[in-house]
């Protein structure tokens, strides 16, 4: 499937990826995993030595975007695996066996067998944290512990992310003028949204994205909804962090957070880029949870 819309594109939006990586203010070192659904790109960094973190990003983005005020910060304390997701705008490549028959877990294998490493912690953001708990669910032996960053539990009760997704992003992702990207962005976010508006260079890649990469190569990521039992053996290795102002908590997601009794964290004005809003708080949160013995 077509990532790109047009080579320029692809110019324009990996451009502007390496940029962002030069920006993180730590060695990041380009690893290539082959895996039985296409090639995939991690960006390593980190101390050698230390315990191994492998992070997921969301949809529509990428691991040089969505790590850029994290990296810096949490490489002293761990070695870190930040994934650009088969079929998202990074510099992974899928194959021919990426069809409609694609598995998380499966592919989740062939990164951790490729990168030589037995049991991770693991987190996310975003779709990214969807990905964290679906591994956690179907490969308990290998995943120590979890944070999903603005990413709820998906259960029945949850509502279908696709019809959220839709309602948080248009109309403006239809027409991504500059005026847009930033009304957008604002949407997405509470009062911190300087962090993105006020780096240009965030919003130059953010445009770019949104104008030449084919959401429908994502299409093959499934969200499928977690039984009980599932969701009980999440309770005691996985950290929620939430904003309450993230469109998609007040869209349904909170409230399956607090029936199901999670271990979560809310932060007050702070919107679906956690992360990015709220790096200062989030990193030695980060720090602390992996950390513990």
């Amino acid at each position: 499937m077509k990532i790109y819309r047009t080579r320029k594109a692809k110019e324009n939006i990996l451009n502007t990826y390496d940029r962002l990586l030069e920006a993180w203010g730590t060695e990041v070192l380009p690893f290539k995993v082959p895996t039985r659904y296409g090639t995939t790109h991690i960006n390593v960094f980190g101390r050698e030595d230390a315990p191994p973190v492998v992070l997921f990003h969301g949809v529509g983005d990428d691991s040089a975007l969505m790590w850029i005020y994290n990296a810096a910060v949490l490489a002293p304390h761990f070695r870190l695996y930040a994934v650009d997701t088969l079929g998202g705008p990074g510099k992974s490549i899928p194959n021919e066996n990426y069809t409609k028959e694609f598995e998380h877990a499966e592919w989740i294998d062939d990164l951790l067998d490729g990168l030589e490493l037995k049991q991770v912690d693991l987190a996310g953001v975003s779709h990214g944290g969807y990905l964290a708990q679906y591994y956690a669910v179907h490969r308990p032996e290998r995943v120590g512990r979890v944070v999903s960053m603005a990413s709820g539990v998906p259960a029945e009760s949850a509502g279908h992310p696709m019809k959220t997704m839709l309602r948080v992003f248009l109309p403006e992702a239809l027409f991504p003028t500059k005026k847009n990207v930033i009304k957008l962005l604002t949407k997405l976010t509470g009062k911190n949204t300087a962090v993105f508006t006020d780096n240009p260079l965030i919003v130059e890649h953010y445009t770019y994205l949104l104008r030449g990469y084919n959401n429908m190569a994502m299409s093959f990521h499934k969200v499928n909804t977690f039984t009980n039992d599932q969701i009980n053996d999440l309770r005691g290795k996985t950290l929620y962090l939430i904003g309450e102002r993230d469109p998609f908590y007040i869209l349904g997601g909170g409230t399956v957070l607090q029936t199901y009794q999670m271990n979560r964290r809310l932060f007050e004005d702070t919107g679906h880029g956690i992360n990015h809003e709220m790096a200062d708080d989030i990193n030695p949160i980060l720090i602390e949870y992996f950390s513990r013995s």
